[in-house]
């Protein structure tokens, strides 16, 4: 289990509970917290904890306190809606960085929930003034080929959003389609013809986008594959970084000390990933995105019910709007989060 410390804590209706309190948040894996619950989830950290409900053990839910919180990581593919939240994310003095996807299936409709390229393409500029570039890690993610996309037009488009924005990031990190260990992708792509990239296609891939690259100067990874593509100048990568976080956040003493004593891959990941510990908040079922290869959503009608659970209780205690009766325990005052004590 990760290293979480326990602590008590009160929640809404003033009873005493049993929360976790990561250090490491990962909003999310799961779901597009910025892009549709960026609000939410301010609420949450001003209120002081969430609720996270297990997706394989639904009876099972987790207190999640932001008390010892230093840093969170946010993965996005439309982080418009947390431009606005800037300015209040910060006041809690919570070290962060952005994994923005910036991908280019637009004529192919892959991700029908996004805003347009060039929209996300003046968003992560605009991000990326504002928090610094190396604070913003542009994903393309997934790379996938079908009948009539090829891997020469994934290139170019590419290369078009590269050029465009290679000054307002320090790294590209790419993964390729995985389809045969999801079910419901499988189904999802059947009819669109999307397949699974040959070994042969990923170094080729791989080997042009190293040249691309030359023109930009960014540092190549990829996310959670087994392929070894170091030759090309692409190492594999970790989304969730120990290292970088101590560099980018090498004044957080705190910080620092915990990643001395617990930088660690992730076990709950895949073999193949090396991210360190960190506590998804996120939930399956509520991405409105809504792209073709996403293993997190069962169905479309799935999705559309959760997010109108979630507007009709906007900052309830769970993403998706549930109330989670907390044990009987003795009533206390409720308070807000001190986050002060926690910074120095």
């Amino acid at each position: 289990m990760p290293p979480w410390e326990k602590v008590k804590i009160i929640t809404e209706n003033g009873k005493q509970v049993e929360a976790i309190a990561p250090v490491i948040i990962s909003a999310s894996r799961s779901t597009d917290i910025p892009a549709f619950y960026i609000d939410w989830f301010i609420k949450r950290m001003e209120i002081g904890y969430l609720v996270w409900i297990n997706p394989f053990n639904r009876k099972q839910t987790i207190f999640v306190s932001f008390n010892k919180t230093r840093v969170i990581v946010f993965w996005t593919k439309n982080a418009y809606p947390l431009l606005k939240q800037i300015k209040t994310l910060d006041s809690y003095k919570i070290n962060y960085y952005v994994q923005f996807t910036l991908n280019d299936y637009e004529l192919e409709n892959y991700e029908p929930g996004i805003p347009s390229l060039n929209d996300r393409i003046d968003t992560f500029k605009q991000l990326s003034s504002i928090i610094g570039k190396e604070k913003i890690i542009w994903r393309y993610d997934p790379i996938l080929v079908s009948n009539e996309l090829s891997l020469p037009i994934i290139l170019s488009r590419i290369k078009n959003i590269g050029d465009q924005i290679h000054e307002y990031t320090d790294r590209l990190i790419i993964s390729f389609v995985d389809i045969k260990p999801y079910e419901k992708v499988q189904h999802n792509v059947a009819i669109s013809g999307i397949h699974e990239l040959t070994p042969n296609e990923i170094y080729d891939f791989s080997t042009q986008l190293s040249v691309i690259n030359q023109s930009w100067g960014l540092k190549l990874g990829t996310c959670g594959e087994e392929v070894d593509l170091t030759q090309m100048g692409i190492s594999a990568m970790s989304c969730i970084d120990g290292t970088l976080i101590r560099n980018l956040f090498e004044t957080d003493s705190k910080l620092v000390q915990y990643l001395h004593r617990h930088n660690k891959k992730d076990k709950g990941q895949r073999k193949s990933c090396l991210c360190i510990e960190s506590k998804d908040i996120g939930q399956y079922n509520t991405c409105s995105h809504l792209c073709i290869y996403c293993y997190a959503n069962r169905s479309k009608g799935e999705v559309e019910k959760n997010y109108f659970h979630h507007l009709q209780n906007q900052f309830a205690e769970t993403i998706t709007g549930e109330y989670i009766p907390p044990p009987d325990d003795e009533r206390k005052e409720i308070k807000q989060t001190d986050f002060s004590q926690f910074i120095q």
